[in-house]
């Protein structure tokens, strides 16, 4: 069977009885085509369907057909499910919407060449504000992820991490918890900020204090989270739960507890955030906060790509709220 034929400019400019250089003009609003034309123009487009293509109208505007994405970088991150997820979100949108990926890796202090990108996606602003502000002034348009960004105006999706920390002390006061610890995320950066907030209120909510032992810094290295957890258990009297500000490091929390014969959820319950699918494959499967990062990277290159086609009005500001998903790495305390 043959395949239909996708109806191209050619066709709405014979049904309208224009040339193709007047559809043009009417699909990449160019003031200059008489109302008599728009009318038959946009007649043809829709009865036939029409979808003008991306790659078209960017070059029709002079625009650049490539997206940047900027990614901070730390120890790693090839390693790092977050980094991953988000790599593969917007790659797969790049590939879906036929858009040249430029991929850089910053330590937030070079400057970035902007003038082969038509719009560029941050991850997160760590030590690189500067190269956003940059980038925003060139008038390059640009999407933050994972930040949600209060003193620019700029387009960001992001978590609210604050609700994400509140979640996972909530559920963990529910089954009885008192003695709750928290391993930090990196407080450099607004998620380790955001999360550690979001559980330090809940706490003081309803215990009244959060005491410094019981708060541990780490940086979403799994090496800092053995030192952490190693620190927890030598306590007097260490903690009956224990909330790791990423997945990586709430198995590694895992894996410290497992080597010390402490069993998870009978003698200690671990709670995570992130929902990365290793989480699954263990001796005990972990209950985590999901957060959808493949599919927030996704929508930041779909509606960056429309900004620049001029689709969408800037600024585009949006906050996912993370779930709980409750597994078997949490219980009711044996011991208060």
């Amino acid at each position: 069977m043959n395949k239909k034929r996708r109806v191209g400019i050619e066709d709405v400019a014979k049904r309208a009885g224009v040339s193709i250089t007047t559809v043009s003009r009417v699909i990449n609003h160019v003031p200059t085509v008489s109302p008599r034309n728009q009318a038959k123009v946009e007649e043809a487009i829709a009865a036939l369907n029409y979808e003008p293509d991306a790659n078209a109208q960017r070059l029709a505007r002079g625009l650049n057909n490539a997206i940047g994405f900027v990614m901070p970088g730390y120890p790693g991150i090839f390693y790092s499910f977050y980094a991953v997820e988000l790599i593969r979100g917007v790659g797969h949108a790049c590939e879906t919407l036929r858009l040249d990926l430029v991929f850089h890796i910053t330590n937030g202090f070079n400057d970035l060449n902007t003038s082969s990108v038509g719009g560029i996606v941050f991850a997160d602003i760590i030590e690189n504000r500067r190269q956003i502000e940059a980038a925003s002034a060139a008038g390059i348009p640009c999407m933050v992820i994972n930040n949600i960004v209060s003193d620019m105006m700029i387009n960001y999706i992001g978590i609210d991490n604050v609700a994400g920390g509140r979640t996972a002390a909530d559920y963990l006061i529910q089954l009885g918890h008192k003695r709750i610890a928290i391993i930090t995320g990196n407080l450099q950066t607004q998620s380790g900020q955001h999360r550690l907030e979001g559980f330090r209120g809940r706490i003081l909510d309803s215990f009244g204090e959060l005491s410094d032992e019981m708060c541990q810094e780490g940086d979403y290295s799994r090496r800092s989270a053995r030192i952490a957890t190693e620190k927890l258990l030598e306590l007097p009297n260490p903690p009956t739960a224990i909330f790791a500000s990423s997945d990586d490091m709430a198995l590694e929390v895992l894996a410290v507890l497992n080597e010390r014969g402490i069993k998870v959820p009978d003698d200690m319950s671990v709670i995570g955030f992130d929902d990365n699918p290793d989480s699954l494959y263990g001796q005990v499967s972990l209950t985590t906060i999901h957060q959808p990062l493949f599919q927030m990277a996704e929508e930041a290159v779909r509606m960056l790509n429309a900004i620049v086609l001029q689709k969408e009005k800037q600024p585009f500001q949006k906050v996912l709220i993370p779930e709980l998903v409750v597994r078997d790495s949490c219980a009711a305390p044996k011991r208060i």
